[in-house]
Parts: structure tokens; sequence; C-alpha cells
């Protein structure tokens, strides 16, 4: 469980984020896409994969795993304002902070000889990266991101009525039953035990379309605390993603594109450091 600790400040400070944020639902979107769900939104993936090839996801598959850990360094708050404002901030991320970030993750899995490139902060490897993502956001979820907003737009406008017109408290108690307020904590469903002290920070709530599972916080306390959690469906069923199975046929080619190497495992991983 993951137990946020409020003061009256962070409840003064606690916002919504103003929309679906494109690198969180980048990152995101690349859990489900091994795990062959079938989302509306990458209806369009496998023309666009079959003729560009799998050079993004070559990389972007190194740096986020199907599970667990993936470095904080990838959702920059800078995102809510678009993605080239997010490329900015990834390919400015401090050198140090970009160093413990991949030493981290590389302490769950191998990472390949590139990567050491990023973590030395070199611009041609961030500018790859940048790329990398780019290209795969305007591939995969650009074409469908209409329906992301849409599915996002609508979880939450539910909780800025509840902000408007009773206040942050009221607003954390719409988020059941993956979330809990018992004032001063929001009780989260979370793999590890874990407390995030606000200190008068505030949190921004984030809705997402990909999000499934539990929400996910960044790992780094010290950065601006974000929760991130699954946008609910429009008639009030909290859930994840939807399969739909028009969009199958756009997940199919993923392993063979890779020589047969898919994951099927739970993308609800662990966002620790441990």
């Amino acid at each position: 469980m993951l137990r946020v600790h409020f003061t009256a400040q962070d409840l003064a400070r606690t916002s919504l984020a103003g929309g679906a944020d494109p690198l969180w639902e980048t990152v995101l979107s690349l859990h489900s896409l091994r795990l062959r769900r079938p989302e509306p939104a990458l209806a369009a993936w496998r023309g666009h994969a079959l003729r560009h090839g799998p050079g993004p996801l070559r990389t972007l598959f190194e740096l986020v795993p199907a599970y667990g850990y993936f470095p904080d360094f990838l959702t920059p708050s800078a995102s809510r304002y678009g993605v080239e404002p997010g490329l900015e901030a990834v390919m400015s991320t401090p050198r140090q902070r970009l160093r413990t970030e991949l030493t981290r993750l590389s302490g769950h899995r191998a990472l390949p000889g590139w990567a050491r490139g990023i973590g030395e902060g070199e611009p041609a490897a961030l500018r790859r990266l940048a790329r990398s993502l780019r290209t795969y956001h305007h591939l995969a979820l650009a074409p469908a991101w209409s329906r992301i907003a849409q599915r996002v737009g609508a979880d939450r406008e539910v909780r800025r009525h509840a902000l408007a017109e009773s206040g942050a408290q009221a607003m954390l108690g719409t988020f059941g039953p993956l979330m809990r307020w018992r004032a001063p904590v929001l009780e989260v469903d979370y793999p590890v035990e874990r407390e995030l002290r606000l200190q008068g920070r505030g949190l921004v709530l984030v809705p997402s379309y990909f999000s499934c599972g539990h929400p996910l916080a960044l790992v780094d306390d010290a950065l601006p605390p974000v929760l991130v959690y699954p946008a609910r469906e429009p008639d009030g069923q909290a859930e994840g993603p939807r399969p739909r199975w028009y969009g199958g046929e756009a997940l199919r080619e993923v392993p063979a594109l890779f020589g047969g190497r898919g994951v099927a495992r739970s993308a609800a991983g662990v966002r620790s450091g441990g």
C-alpha cells in the first residue's frame, strides 16, 4: 500500500492535470502493447509498424520493461504542456539524475551498451531517445488521441466537479476502490509498502487511459508529487482500458517484429527502487 500524507497546505495545492499527459500515455501504452491488449488507441499500429519497422520500440522496450521500474525522467512534468515540451524536458534532464535512474533500472535488468550514452547525458543519445518517443507517439497514439482525451476528460470532469463544489477532500473521496481517503492520508492500492509525504507541495492527480491495475507515483520523492490513476469509463465504472476486438489486429504483429519475443506478464509492476 502507498500512503500519501497530506497537510492543510497540501490539500490547498492539490490539483487535477488539465488533460491526458502525452508522455505518461506513451510510456504506459508500451505495457499494453506487450500485454497484447487490443486497445482502441492502437488500432492504427499494425500498418504503421509494418511500414516503418520496430526501431522506436527496440529503444523504448529496453527502458520501459513490461512490468516494474522505469525511469522517472521519461515522464517529466513539462509533458502536461504537450509532446514537444515533454521531450525538451527529457533531453534537459541533469546528468546525475540520468545516471542515477539508469543505474536503478540496471539493477532490475541488463541494459544495452547504447544506454550508457543516455546515462552520461550525451546530446546525441538523448536526441535519439526523444526521436524514438516522438515517432512511437505519433504512429501509435496520435491517430486515436481524441479517444484517449475523451476518456480522460470524462473522468476529469467527475473529479473537477467534486473539487469545485466541495473541496479537495471531497474529490479525494471519489477515487474508490483503488484509493481511499482517510484524512489526512490517501491510501492507494500498491504492490509495495511506501509512505509519500507531500510536505506542503500538494499533489497532481493525472487520469490516464493506458494506466491499468494500481495507480503510479514517481519513484523519486524529491520530484514534484504526481499520482497517475486509471481513468474510468464515462458510465462510472472504474477500470482500465477496455478491450476492443477491432483493435486486436494492431497488436498481433508485435512479437514477430522482435523475433517472436512477446511478453505476457502483468504491467502492474512495482514502481520502486528496491
